[in-house]
């Protein structure tokens, strides 16, 4: 089985333009992610799917490979079809490209349920909300799943509402690490069909699966993540990274 991981990168970020191209800690952002994507044992091939020659030219800069693709696409998931047509492989990762903390251990998890006996085209992860502050925050998705751990619905709203809470729990619910493992055939199947309601209405591409009645796969890992989607998140970024590299 070949696996293929592709990491999206675009230049022209609503929130927070040129952001693969950002300092953390001595190394452009989008190397970070390709790094640690880079060191999943499970993973074939890593490509960086981008808009912007700055961003292609930095991922060669230190030894890493990208493709340009189209400046038209609307989703992440648009942007790594584009790419995915020209490859053979059996499986293709999405690992999103403001995510430098993503963990190589976390990647092979959601890839791994692939070599069990299946009925889905496509894994992603989640793992435990523990503060009150994540469960509200409306940047931070959540996810519910069935007791066979396939997706129910994501949302950046509060879900599951606690009507009637224990306040001594530890965890508030389930947030979702925006990592995909899709069968190649699906995800151009995917990328393919039109927006759905409940996708434009929450802005989460995912929920165009669940709209069209394809199963997630949702595996659980105790690895947190941390997505950079404005400046302001970079200082923490820094910090969690340093934690990390000191072992703490």
């Amino acid at each position: 089985m070949r696996v293929v991981a592709i990491i999206p990168a675009r230049y022209g970020s609503t929130r927070f333009k040129g952001k693969p191209l950002v300092t953390l800690l001595g190394k452009p952002l989008i190397q970070w992610v390709y790094e640690a994507t880079k060191r999943c044992s499970i993973i074939d091939d890593v490509i960086v799917a981008t808009d912007s020659e700055d961003i292609k030219s930095t991922v060669e800069s230190f030894g890493g490979r990208a493709c340009l693709t189209s400046c038209s696409h609307k989703t992440g998931t648009d942007r790594i079809a584009e790419v995915a047509r020209d490859l053979r492989c059996n499986l293709v990762v999405n690992v999103q490209g403001d995510e430098p903390l993503i963990e190589p251990a976390a990647i092979e998890e959601a890839v791994s349920v692939f070599s069990q006996k299946k009925q889905f085209p496509v894994s992603t992860l989640k793992t435990d909300i523990m503060t009150q502050e994540e469960f509200l925050d409306p940047n931070i998705v959540k996810v519910v799943t069935n007791k066979d751990n396939f997706a129910l619905y994501f949302s950046r709203s509060a879900l599951p509402f606690w009507r009637e809470r224990d306040n001594k729990g530890s965890v508030f619910g389930y947030k979702h690490i925006g990592l995909y493992v899709y069968e190649r055939d699906f995800l151009l199947k995917i990328s393919q069909l039109p927006p759905t309601p409940l996708e434009l209405a929450e802005r989460l591409e995912q929920l165009r699966i669940l709209e069209y009645g394809y199963l997630i796969k949702v595996v659980y890992t105790k690895y947190q993540s941390f997505g950079v989607d404005t400046p302001e998140d970079l200082t923490k970024a820094e910090s969690m990274l340093s934690q990390r590299m000191r072992g703490l």
